[in-house]
């Protein structure tokens, strides 16, 4: 057994819950960067509302069943991996924890879980594939100036690289004000402050880490910015938002080859139209509760596009997600898979570097005795279990007839 592997097991004994990891990331990290991965937009009730309708849904066991053997794996667009449950993308994760794309990327490599890296990652593209071969899906964020020209050779790069599938995000039209942000200075390009200093100084853990792997950058923008941190980050601050347009969408589907689906979906009419388009799927999201924090919660939203898509493409789930359990809810209204990214986030700040296989791990655990709970052996039974979902949009509040 190597270090990693006897600490996670030392770990796994004592069974550490969000809520753990959340008390001691909030002791081992600059309280900028916590608040980084803990904030939302305006005053936060997307993020409260996530997770309540999440934990809203109930699902009814069925006993009786032979539960010996569980299957948590799930084939999406055609590859097989061990579970329904990939990373999401989390952009200038290195800043929440110093080298933190790269711990992503080889944790979900060991996992065979998606790993659904981001524009603004602090790795390169093409450095993540070569770390996860199998299981790199890439994050675009739009670029709109110069007719998306970076858009689209980001794009090409990602062909290039052997990204296994393209996820468009849809629900960045502008920037929005994230108080604890703001409040903290946390602002691009990043400069530290005297009292930035000083929470560093308290932070023994993050600093060491920072000391040892350097200054995170965005690491795909270096291309194009001209290199070093400041050009960089200027660039990401004039250049990264404005959404993408129909048009454009189209013809991204034109020049990308595999597998596309649109992140940030949240009306049945949007999952419509990026079918017209030969879009092969969408991931309900409200962006975590980080962008608009009037937005309905994911979860609420999932049955009515999963109705509107009918099997004509691939539907998962984003925002509130934090185990196998909520795993299994969205699996049971009818997604194929789900994202998550705090809890991701939050094990590798709380944990350090195996803080990403600890929370790979405990996604599965839990996902299993979830199943093993609900009567099902394999995640496409899911759909077949009885669930109540009281904060459900349905057709009707879309102006359709209530079915």
């Amino acid at each position: 057994m190597d270090k990693d592997a006897a600490r996670l097991a030392r770990l796994r004994r004592s069974h550490p819950m969000l809520g753990d990891l959340e008390r001691r990331a909030a002791r081992r990290l600059p309280r900028f960067a916590y608040d980084f991965i803990q904030g939302g937009a305006g005053d936060e009730s997307g993020l409260t509302r996530n997770r309540a309708a999440l934990q809203s849904v109930q699902i009814v066991p069925r006993y009786g069943v032979n539960v010996g053997a569980i299957d948590t794996s799930a084939t999406l667009f055609g590859h097989r991996y061990a579970a329904p449950v990939g990373i999401s993308p989390i952009g200038f994760d290195g800043i929440m924890w110093p080298g933190a794309t790269r711990l992503f990327a080889e944790a979900a490599q060991r996992a065979t879980i998606p790993y659904l890296v981001g524009t603004l990652a602090t790795e390169t593209i093409e450095t993540v594939v070569s770390l996860a071969p199998d299981v790199t899906w890439f994050q675009l964020y739009p670029l709109p100036a110069e007719d998306h020209r970076v858009s689209f050779d980001l794009t090409d790069r990602a062909m290039r690289a052997g990204a296994k599938v393209l996820v468009a995000t849809l629900d960045v039209p502008t920037r929005t004000k994230r108080p604890r942000d703001l409040r903290n200075g946390f602002v691009m390009p990043f400069r530290l402050s005297a009292g930035m200093l000083g929470q560093m100084m308290g932070a023994l853990p993050w600093s060491v880490a920072l000391a040892r792997r350097g200054r995170p950058n965005f690491a795909n923008m270096l291309t194009y910015s001209g290199g070093g941190y400041e050009p960089t980050a200027r660039f990401v601050q004039q250049n990264v938002g404005g959404g993408f347009e129909w048009e454009v969408l189209a013809r991204l589907r034109d020049r990308w080859t595999r597998p596309m689906m649109l992140k940030g979906v949240m009306h049945p009419a949007d999952a419509e139209k990026a079918l017209s388009l030969g879009i092969d799927g969408v991931v309900v999201s409200n962006h975590g509760g980080r962008q608009f924090d009037a937005a309905p919660a994911s979860v609420d939203m999932l049955p009515e596009i999963v109705r509107v898509m009918d099997g004509r493409g691939v539907v998962m789930l984003d925002s509130g997600v934090t185990g196998g359990v909520d795993t299994l809810r969205a699996l049971a209204l009818g997604a194929q898979g789900v994202f998550a990214g705090r809890a991701f986030m939050l094990a590798l700040a709380a944990l350090g570097d195996i803080g990403a296989r600890h929370m790979t791990d405990a996604f599965m655990e839990e996902l299993r005795n979830a199943m093993a709970q609900s009567g099902i052996t394999g995640v496409e039974q899911a759909t077949g279990l009885q669930t109540r979902h009281p904060g459900a949009w349905t057709r009707a509040d879309f102006g359709g007839p209530d079915e």
